[in-house]
């Protein structure tokens, strides 16, 4: 507990003293120097999620980066273990990359400031017309080029078997035409979710080939999110597959 604490306060630490490169980020957006920003905020944002990883001790091995897009919008959808999955792609994705995040976060202090500058989008659930228009952003935002990270999940494995990807998480995909970068995370659950304490562990990020959604019919689109999760957990311990009995089929090559 006493690990958990002072790995804690460190964190705190450093984001308040990220409150110039903060700055320096808003001055950039506000000269329209936009890619000067985007570079600012994604080495600040992967050196210290780097740095929430290295505090539990913990180990990271990454493989297939050479199937993340070099150009153009994609959106990444993979399983979600735990807490520490954003802060391993944050880390470890080699580009750019946003969240759809829970609107209640903006009221937690220059970390929702950060977000906005990585292009974060917010969402309140509660409020269908809030959720539309959001949802509306998210499109936009793949389309501008900064990719964003599904869970289609909807909630935190922790440690237990992957559950049924939700087919409306794929609409920002199809609307967007953005090609989907299945991810898969193993690891992340051992972190803080197993004991409740910030434990150390081995984390595996696995990045599959891209999957082109521009141009499917309605019955290719209903085949897709069987097709991504089989794949996510193609690279997952047997104990993290959910039985199922659907089938991958009229997918387009």
């Amino acid at each position: 507990m006493l690990h958990t604490i002072i790995a804690f306060f460190k964190f705190a630490f450093y984001l308040i003293g990220s409150r110039a490169h903060l700055k320096a980020a808003a001055r950039l957006g506000a000269e329209g120097k936009i890619a000067e920003r985007d570079a600012l905020v994604k080495e600040k944002v992967a050196e210290w999620t780097k740095m929430v990883i290295g505090l539990s001790g913990s180990t990271v091995e990454v493989r297939g980066m050479e199937h993340i897009p070099e150009s153009g919008p994609f959106v990444m959808v993979g399983n979600h273990q735990g807490y520490m999955d954003i802060p391993l792609l944050l880390g470890y994705v080699p580009k750019s990359i946003a969240f759809i995040s829970k609107i209640e976060v903006l009221k937690v202090p220059l970390l929702s400031d950060w977000m906005k500058h990585m292009q974060c989008v917010f969402m309140d659930r509660k409020d269908r017309r809030q959720s539309v228009e959001a949802m509306s952003e998210a499109v936009n935002t793949v389309r501008r080029g900064y990719p964003l990270v599904i869970f289609p999940e909807g909630t935190r494995s922790k440690g237990g078997p992957v559950a049924e990807f939700k087919a409306g998480s794929f609409k920002l995909a199809y609307r967007s035409e953005a090609p989907i970068v299945p991810f898969t995370i193993d690891g992340t659950w051992r972190l803080w979710e197993e004991h409740k304490s910030l434990r150390k562990g081995h984390l595996i990020l696995t990045i599959h080939p891209p999957v082109p959604t521009a141009g499917l019919t309605k019955e290719e689109q209903s085949a897709i999110p069987v097709l991504i999760q089989k794949t996510v957990e193609s690279a997952l311990p047997k104990e993290h597959i959910r039985e199922t009995k659907a089938s991958v089929k009229n997918i387009k090559n």
